[in-house]
């Protein structure tokens, strides 16, 4: 075997790995992502999830300018309810949280003053 014959044999293979670091730049870039970030392209936000039972779900998602009620379970996805999303939706997650002790909350949920 000549040296000749061997670059001619791993060409083709170092061409294909070249193409497929290229295809996976271009999805990288221009596909939304999986991971739990926002989509830029399909503008997708997950607001909150809430476990009812173990596999099963209910997803508030934010899509464009609406906001979708999900019920999630292990085989499918269904859509409860669809709101129009506007301001007063938005949380702020920065406002300080009074709850008193648990006696007060007690007694509140009792209606004992």
């Amino acid at each position: 075997m000549s040296f000749w014959e061997i670059i001619s044999g791993m060409l083709p293979l170092i061409l294909l790995i070249a193409l497929l670091f290229g295809a996976l730049v271009l999805v990288k870039r221009y596909s939304f992502s999986i991971n739990g970030r926002k989509s830029k392209l399909l503008k997708i936000e997950v607001l909150n999830n809430q476990m009812i039972l173990p596999k099963k779900y209910l997803s508030v998602v934010k899509v464009e300018d609406k906001v979708l009620l999900l019920g999630i379970s292990e085989n499918n996805i269904t859509l409860i309810k669809e709101y129009e999303f506007d301001e007063s939706m938005e949380i702020d997650n920065n406002l300080p949280v009074d709850k008193g002790s648990f006696v007060d909350i007690l007694k509140q949920n009792l209606g004992i003053k």
